[in-house]
């Protein structure tokens, strides 16, 4: 007790500090096996730390779900012709879609700001770019009609850049404040953060329908609040050990792991952790990074490219992201007996409580299972939709058309709308991982791209019913897909993974091989 008397007292476990308080050994909970002490990145104080820095930066991811959603409470009257300037129908499919276009430039761009700046001052010009974005959207010109277009697009193209600068950094910064056993949570959150930006932005747009102006001014005042929330966030101990700002460093690790910030470390737990990212990062040091065009021959490389590419492809041409966007339109065409907007608010709503739980799912499941569940299941609710304007027996069905679009999002959610971005950090090898991520996250958005711009035509030229076989017809070769080229990588290692690739052989290593290639991989 006279070591534990030294160290950090908050830092202690539950059972130490009631026996320090007096309480007997059989009313201590847990003594009946031996005294375990927890990691202090994992006790309450960090815990706490890092979950409130990790929130604080989401605040400004959660302006892509915004910028997703804005179409669908928008474009309605943007392209009203009882307005005195207005977007034609075309002009209205590039203001949906032309953010996804921009997107790969903010994708480039996070990562080479996230090594130069580092984690936070990335945050800052995600944030003041996004505000910029709104700007133009809030002050678009309401008498003349060419330079109304021109702002409103390139309100939409700057706010792709700022989607793009926002896939990555709360990502980064997470995974570099936490130990490995709160990673994964941590990294949710950003998932969580667009579907809510996404719900927020249908619960304002069915209180405002008519002012797009005025929804732009309420997201510049919400953008100015996110800059503000940067402030607090210290800097991650990782990047300010690779510029060699070793005070810094120390000062920020002390920090995240519920200590007193200090330019000195004491504890021997964290001198330990401090000491191997150290060397670690000297080996690394002046080491020669493959070309990335000479490891495209490989196949732990291209492998995964071809299906995390096939995955996006997919993803895209079910129609998830088109329901996002044109979430009140659909519903409309679609026949809903409520409201429109109070359906794209359903929509929302559903999608962020399904996220929440999506880590849990995943492992519980496997992401094979999940995918498959998801695309089985998308289809039936398209082939229902497409159904309801063809069948007599299913057009007399109360709230069908509802339940078909909430219900198609709840189980895109599960599987097909989550996993391609999930899996990016898994089927990549290290050496490759982020231009291989970022080509891939660049052709998916591209597809998006494409089928946001071209779906007004779609429906125009085979009605809204055909549009929703195409969907069901989509969601049930996504679900094959996944069967037949998606590898299972529930409870493997990244090392194993890169392996089955390799060779096309599973190979199961021993437990203490694992907990070697963690701390290796970490």
């Amino acid at each position: 007790m006279n070591e534990l008397r030294q160290g950090d007292v908050d830092a202690e476990p539950e059972e130490y500090q009631a026996l320090r308080n007096g309480k007997t050994p059989q009313i201590v909970a847990g003594l009946d096996r031996p005294l375990e002490r927890k990691p202090l990145g994992e006790q309450t104080r960090a815990v706490r730390r890092q979950a409130w820095m990790v929130i604080l930066a989401n605040v400004g991811v959660l302006s892509t779900g915004i910028a997703l959603a804005m179409p669908t409470v928008t474009l309605n009257q943007l392209t009203s012709a009882t307005e005195p300037v207005h977007l034609t129908q075309s002009q209205g499919s590039w203001f949906a879609s032309l953010q996804s276009l921009s997107t790969p430039l903010g994708g480039l761009l996070s990562a080479m700001l996230l090594d130069k700046i580092g984690r936070v001052k990335t945050l800052y010009v995600l944030n003041i770019t996004a505000l910029v974005a709104w700007a133009l959207l809030a002050l678009a010109p309401q008498e003349d009609e060419q330079l109304f277009c021109t702002q409103l697009l390139a309100s939409r193209f700057i706010s792709g850049i700022a989607m793009g600068l926002a896939t990555a950094p709360v990502g980064v910064y997470g995974a570099e404040i936490s130990l490995p056993k709160l990673r994964g949570k941590l990294i949710l959150g950003s998932s969580i953060s667009v579907a809510a930006g996404i719900t927020l932005l249908y619960i304002v747009g069915y209180f405002i329908r008519n002012d797009f102006r005025l929804i732009g001014l309420i997201c510049c005042g919400y953008q100015i609040a996110s800059l503000l929330c940067v402030l607090p966030l210290p800097e991650t101990y990782s990047w300010l050990l690779s510029k060699r700002r070793v005070e810094k460093a120390k000062e920020s690790l002390n920090y995240f792991r519920g200590l007193d910030k200090s330019p000195h470390i004491t504890h021997p737990e964290l001198l330990e952790e401090f000491n191997v990212l150290q060397k670690s990062m000297q080996l690394h040091q002046g080491e020669k990074k493959p070309s990335f065009i000479k490891c495209l021959r490989l196949p732990e490389v291209y492998k995964p490219l071809l299906i995390l590419m096939g995955l996006f492809a997919f993803q895209q041409l079910t129609g998830i992201f088109i329901i996002i966007v044109y979430a009140v339109q659909i519903s409309m065409e679609a026949g809903v007996t409520i409201d429109p907007f109070l359906c794209a608010v359903l929509i929302g709503a559903s999608r962020v409580i399904m996220t929440c739980p999506m880590g849990a799912i995943l492992e519980k499941w496997g992401r094979r299972r999940a995918g498959i569940i998801s695309g089985l299941s998308m289809c039936v609710c398209m082939l229902l939709l497409a159904g309801h304007g063809r069948i007599d027996w299913l057009a007399k069905v109360p709230y069908l058309v509802v339940i078909c679009i909430v219900g198609f999002i709840v189980v895109s959610t599960l599987g097909l709308y989550t996993l391609p971005f999930f899996m990016l950090s898994e089927l990549f090898p290290q050496k490759v991982r982020g231009p291989a991520s970022g080509l891939t996250v660049a052709v998916g958005m591209f597809i998006s791209f494409v089928c946001i711009k071209m779906y007004p035509r779609m429906n125009a030229g085979i009605g809204t019913s055909n549009c929703f076989l195409v969907f069901a017809a989509m969601s049930l070769l996504a679900a094959i897909f996944v069967y037949f080229a998606l590898p299972e990588t529930r409870g493997r290692t990244l090392l194993e993974i890169e392996e089955q690739f390799r060779s096309g052989r599973i190979r199961r290593k021993k437990p203490a091989d694992v907990e070697m290639q963690e701390v290796f991989v970490r």
